[in-house]
């Protein structure tokens, strides 16, 4: 089931108290993203989002997704620590009323030359549209089940990096994402990016995991990035949006 968010033009799958699974515009509406050149830390990244949407005159409620890049994968409780802090700039904006928060999000850790502190890759909001054309953002999944305590109680072949534990991984988390724009009622026909996020080889698995069920239709950027939580060692996110732009 999806909830609509009136305040930001676009309909979510509620998900946990940081992000939620994805999120769609509404008609009369079309998700725009925007990638940094350099990725901004946290504070910095919140501010120079808050200027680019006003500037657009948007209210910040239109704010829907973003893309994180973080120095090394969290402990359960770092990754939690973290959220408690990113949500508080989401509460200001009149977004993340304590509960639920409607916006999607990836957040990865670059194996090679991180960032010192955690910064925003990318983010994405609702603008006005005449384009008749739905607009989606699906949230990063990496290879952990709904429901248990911890991490570890709920990844799949958990620290199993053989060939059969790294193909049920990625058949996981593609169909994650199946089952995330289903909700929308999409599918991967309908997507115009999908990113991966793994230090592994996952090409054996490619075709018949990827290409064939129609992941790699516009491609795949493979990011070489862990997970944020440790032990989590493959993950993506995928879009149908029509305007992008770097700054």
């Amino acid at each position: 089931m999806t909830t609509d968010f009136v305040a930001g033009n676009y309909r979510f799958i509620p998900a946990v108290f940081q992000y939620s699974a994805g999120a769609a515009a509404n008609p009369g509406f079309e998700i725009e993203r925007v990638r940094f050149d350099k990725p901004v830390a946290l504070a910095e990244g919140f501010a120079q989002i808050a200027k680019y949407i006003q500037a657009e005159g948007r209210p910040l409620t239109s704010f829907c997704a973003c893309e994180l890049r973080s120095p090394a994968a969290f402990t359960d409780e770092g990754f939690r620590n973290f959220n408690l802090h990113y949500v508080k700039t989401l509460a200001e904006w009149d977004i993340y009323d304590g509960t639920t928060n409607p916006v999607a999000r990836s957040n990865v850790c670059p194996e090679i030359d991180p960032p010192a502190e955690p910064s925003f890759y990318a983010f994405s909001f609702t603008r006005p549209s005449g384009n008749m054309t739905p607009s989606f953002v699906i949230a990063g999944s990496g290879e952990s089940l709904e429901g248990g305590a911890t991490y570890a109680e709920r990844t799949v072949r958990y620290r199993d990096l053989s060939p059969e534990g790294m193909k049920e991984k990625v058949s996981y988390v593609v169909g994650a994402m199946e089952k995330r724009m289903a909700e929308f009622g999409f599918g991967w026909k309908d997507a115009t990016a999908a990113q991966t996020y793994t230090i592994h080889d996952f090409h054996p698995m490619f075709a018949e995991e990827l290409v064939r069920r129609g992941a790699a239709r516009s491609g795949l950027t493979w990011h070489f990035a862990r997970p944020p939580v440790i032990d989590l060692e493959y993950e993506m996110d995928c879009r149908r949006v029509l305007r992008e732009l770097v700054i």
